[in-house]
């Protein structure tokens, strides 16, 4: 799998301006050494947001929010961290390189070149066919949300996209390669869209990256999705969610539909939050893509055992992704009713209100498992606490999961300590389990003062570490944040020229990145002048304690042995008495 490299990141952090970057999104106010704004992530009057230049970091005092310029265009225009990084080195000219065998960018950037020709080429052709005009009117759609959603039509024939966009060599291999043509066994190729109405797939970004095509007769297959490309996978990629971050900045829920004409129903009635799988079940990165944009995902489905089963397996996958104030409900409509069908029938205010009454996943679990059993009988409560513990062990550990065992211990008529007891040990891999420690990898404990005080100095001052040498006391010592601050100092001292923006991008997929962030945050009053003598004597102090730390374990090992003599006895509790609250 192809990766951006390091030092990429790198470059492009460096050459990146905060304020450049935010202030294209949000009227910033020069003020002092910092730029304000009222903050873009909440609601206020007076501008608590601040941008650093200087760290090149942004920080609400109202929400905090913080982050670099890569984390502002993930929060802000809701984009997965590639997308941004695609994002800022287009914005700086700079092209996009990959390493460990992935296709190279501007192969990519030729792919993005004819996927978009092609669709200019459908909507064109739209204009052209009365019938697929005929279809989209009679399901109700007119010709601005038609323009929004950039629907086209292929026409009859075989090479009609071939014919337009070029035979040449070049451009047969970027068609295929990006799943417009199919290959023909005999040599030659011809067109995979034909007699269907086109609807466009975008990314994050806006751009097209695959096409659905839906027929307009009763042929088989009804609908015909892109194969898998270097720019499309059905596993990643939702239809609809570039539109429906458009159409509104907030968004309190996104509902997960099944069909294209759904969205775009659900959107001609104005229901804009809504978006549709590509021909495959909800995946955990679809989950993960859309709680980046909201805190409740809806799933919509027929209420016939079909649909009923499908929400099920949408629930399984749903179930890690839970907690982090996440939420999770189900719709179920009529039999034989879709949404698009249903909302042209009743209305968006009567549609509107099905989702407000959508059921909870915690209640469409319990009555799914109760289903199974007989919950009259104790047996039948038993088998359900057994059909539940699996799930439940899916769940990362916090306030939901207690609240999810609660209220299947009182269905099923039993403790929840008694339950919770039963449920199988939390996969330490899933995201928001709990992990255990790993050395050198922990976080600076609360009360580590000085040592926290150290690496927030790093932080504001990341230039210092190059100017400061190490105490060799340090290089060995075992308390809490002292591993992350000898790979602070080292990654400093090879790096120097890292801006505090830098030092966070470094550590995004670590544990310890949250907690660099809200040190990151923290004002700095040190000048950057006497930086570099501040961080010395802060090292020295650390490195004072751990000395006297081994000298007070050396005495406490002779004590125990009934060795020490008076003097050593008064050293050991001056050392205690002084290190007693230090790390």
């Amino acid at each position: 799998m192809s990766r951006i490299p390091q030092h990429f990141i790198d470059e492009l952090i460096a050459r990146a301006d905060v304020v450049e970057v935010v202030g294209s999104r949000v009227p910033l106010k020069k003020a002092g050494h910092e730029f304000k704004a009222c903050c873009p992530f909440h609601d206020e009057k007076t501008p608590s947001f601040t941008v650093s230049p200087a760290k090149q970091f942004y920080h609400c005092f109202g929400c905090g929010a913080h982050g670099t310029a890569l984390g502002f265009l993930m929060e802000y225009d809701h984009m997965s961290f590639v997308d941004a990084v695609e994002a800022l080195a287009e914005m700086l000219g700079l092209e996009v390189p990959r390493e460990g065998g992935g296709p190279p960018e501007r192969s990519h950037a030729d792919l993005l070149e004819v996927l978009e020709r092609a669709g200019s080429f459908f909507r064109s052709a739209l204009k052209d066919s009365e019938a697929a005009v005929d279809y989209l009117r009679g399901r109700g759609l007119d010709g601005q949300i038609a323009a929004t959603f950039g629907i086209g039509y292929a026409p009859r024939g075989w090479d009609n996209l071939i014919d337009h966009l070029g035979r040449d060599e070049d451009t047969m291999r970027r068609m295929k390669v990006a799943g417009l043509v199919i290959e023909k066994d005999g040599g030659g190729a011809y067109d995979r869209f034909r007699d269907r109405v086109m609807f466009p797939i975008r990314d994050g970004r806006g751009r097209t990256v695959g096409f659905g095509g839906r027929v307009l007769d009763g042929s088989e297959p009804k609908y015909l999705n892109s194969p898998e490309t270097p720019l499309f996978h059905k596993g990643r990629e939702l239809y609809g969610l570039y539109e429906a971050r458009k159409a509104q900045r907030d968004i309190p829920w996104l509902m997960v539909v099944e069909g294209y004409m759904d969205v775009v129903g659900l959107s001609q009635a104005g229901i804009t939050a809504a978006v549709a799988t590509l021909g495959t079940a909800t995946t955990e990165e679809h989950l993960r893509r859309l709680f980046r944009i909201t805190e409740r995902v809806i799933f919509c489905f027929d209420g016939d055992r079909a649909g009923r089963k499908a929400a099920w397996r949408a629930l399984e996958t749903a179930l890690p992704a839970l907690g982090e104030g996440h939420r999770v409900d189900f719709l179920f409509l009529p039999e034989g009713e879709d949404p698009d069908s249903l909302v042209r029938q009743e209305g968006s205010e009567a549609f509107q209100g099905r989702i407000e009454a959508a059921t909870p996943l915690s209640e469409f679990m319990v009555a799914g498992l109760g289903e199974r059993t007989d919950m009259a009988t104790v047996d039948g409560r038993a088998r359900l606490a057994e059909l539940a513990r699996p799930l439940l062990a899916r769940v990362p550990e916090g306030v939901y999961r207690d609240l999810l065992v609660d209220h299947v211990a009182r269905t099923v008529g039993l403790d929840a300590g008694r339950l919770e007891s039963h449920i199988p040990v939390t996969d330490p891999r899933r995201p928001g389990a709990r992990k255990p420690a790993r050395p050198g990898s922990a976080a600076p404990a609360r009360r580590s003062t000085l040592m926290r005080d150290t690496i927030a100095l790093l932080l504001a001052h990341p230039g210092a570490a190059a100017r400061t040498e190490v105490p060799d006391a340090l290089e060995t010592r075992d308390g809490a944040g002292a591993p992350l601050l000898r790979e602070l100092l080292a990654v400093l001292g090879e790096a120097p020229g890292l801006t505090t923006a830098g030092v966070l991008e470094r550590w995004r997929d670590r544990p310890e990145h949250a907690h660099l962030m809200k040190l990151a945050a923290a004002e700095s009053l040190t000048e950057d002048e006497a930086a570099a003598t501040v961080l010395a004597d802060m090292l020295k102090a650390l490195a004072d304690r751990e000395t006297r730390q081994r000298r007070a374990d050396d005495l406490l090992a002779k004590a125990q042995q009934g060795e020490l003599e008076a003097a050593e006895k008064e050293e050991l509790r001056r050392l205690l008495a002084r290190d007693g609250d230090s790390s």
